[in-house]
């Protein structure tokens, strides 16, 4: 019998190989209406909601981007949303989904979606800033296609470790390395923000393939709007539930083998870029890559 080779055929053969044992994902998202975690932060003419808040998009053209954020300031949870992302020539475009503090050394887990020209595979890079520093870029192909339906974008941050989710899938993992030298963001709250802008300067293929604005509008579809943190101002220096909220328990404190098993399946398969195995930029490999299992 033949075996399709298509992405989703394959992803399906790796699951069903793969350790009986299941993982714990975070708890289910629930979705709500737009206005009861965000608010618009700015070209508010470029935004259009739809179903009473429950979809929105953002609209770029040649004159502006556009952009929200969360109404308030969290220090670790569980933030996911459900986006579409531009379809089409979208080679200059990012579509960004983050968290950010606000201070000058700041810190920051962002996803980025950086277009690409019609028919390349879409490009996904996630970094992680502590306290002002960056340069830990990674970037996979996604193994659909996310301009032609909804999927799921999730974060999961606390006090052990961040997890980046794509279907529930985790494609990144930063382990709490302070004792390796490695600064952890634990104590400076930080807001959600998502934007859809112009970037050719830099996006694709580093910035060698301009934005064709004959292409625009691009529009960036968004569903979900799931918070499920620790609420704080933004001068807190720590959440007063630490310890007692779900994502803080055991089970949650690192992957599982059969997480790290579709963890390596990404790595081998659909990473691109991987700041821990470039030696041009980094000749000593970072300290915290081991721990993260990335290597």
């Amino acid at each position: 019998m033949a075996v399709s080779s298509s992405p989703w055929a394959l992803m399906a053969l790796f699951l069903m190989a793969s350790s009986t044992v299941m993982a714990i994902p975070p708890r289910k998202a629930i979705d709500v209406p737009f206005g009861r975690n965000y608010v618009p932060t700015w070209a508010f003419d470029h935004q259009k909601q739809f179903n009473g808040g429950s979809e929105l998009q953002l609209i770029l053209d040649k004159y502006t981007g556009t952009g929200f954020q969360s109404k308030g300031s969290y220090l670790f949870g569980h933030f996911s949303m459900h986006i579409k992302l531009p379809a089409g020539d979208t080679a200059g475009v990012v579509t960004a989904f983050y968290l950010s503090s606000t201070n000058n050394e700041h810190d920051e887990i962002d996803f980025e979606f950086l277009g690409n020209r019609t028919g390349q595979p879409a490009i996904l890079q996630t970094n992680v800033f502590t306290g002002g520093k960056g340069n830990r870029e990674q970037r996979i192909y996604l193994w659909f296609d996310p301009s032609k339906a909804y999927h799921t974008y999730s974060i999961l941050w606390n006090l052990y470790q961040i997890v980046f989710f794509v279907d529930n899938i985790p494609i990144r993992v930063f382990k709490n390395a302070k004792d390796l030298g490695v600064r952890f963001p634990f104590n400076q709250p930080m807001k959600l923000y998502s934007s859809l802008w112009n970037a050719d300067d830099w996006a694709t293929r580093g910035g060698l393939e301009k934005t064709n604005w004959a292409n625009a509008p691009f529009i960036a579809s968004y569903r979900g709007f799931h918070i499920d943190g620790c609420q704080a101002s933004v001068e807190a220096k720590y959440c007063a539930t630490q310890g007692r909220m779900w994502w803080d328990q055991k089970e949650f404190q690192d992957l599982d083998d059969y997480q790290y098993r579709r963890l390596k399946w990404v790595r081998m398969k659909w990473t691109i870029y991987n700041y821990c195995t470039d030696r041009s930029r980094f000749p000593v490999m970072p300290a915290e890559c081991k721990r993260d299992r990335d290597v």
